[in-house]
């Protein structure tokens, strides 16, 4: 006859473990990060450098690189989330981001400094961060796999 030993810890404290809590948002920092990187990387990715407007529904094209240049993300570890799309440059990024994705309006500024003129155009929706954030979802639940050690 076999006699079996068998030990319970309380699975709450086990938990709560400053050690494991650490390991833990280390690793959803880093899986966050690694997302928003994946994310921001096919977002840039999907917007072409070249003269010519883009078709509507297609990523818009990048005529200065500004757009493509200014898609950042960031942790916010207050929230445990990460933040990721076109961030504002000095005043030149401003609805223009936002109209590119869902469509609207933007102010377009052309002329010498003195002979300025400004007019407001439409802009058919060219999603960019959307079907970015699609298009690497399915990878997300593997960057969790592991992580915490």
């Amino acid at each position: 006859m076999t006699m079996f030993r068998m030990k319970t810890i309380n699975i709450d404290m086990f938990f709560d473990s400053p050690k494991v809590l650490r390991a833990a948002d280390r690793a959803t920092r880093t899986s966050l990060s690694k997302a928003g990187a994946f994310v921001r990387t096919a977002a840039r990715s999907s917007i072409r450098k070249r003269k010519r407007v883009s078709e509507p529904g297609q990523p818009p094209s990048s005529h200065t690189g500004l757009l493509r240049r200014g898609i950042m993300f960031g942790y916010e570890a207050s929230r445990k989330t990460v933040v990721i799309g076109p961030r504002r440059l000095g005043g030149k990024i401003g609805q223009a981001p936002d109209a590119l994705e869902h469509g609207g309006t933007s102010v377009v500024v052309s002329g010498l400094r003195a002979k300025r003129k400004k007019r407001i155009v439409r802009i058919a929706a060219r999603p960019f961060m959307g079907p970015a954030m699609a298009q690497e979802a399915p990878k997300f639940a593997g960057l969790w796999a592991n992580s915490v050690r």
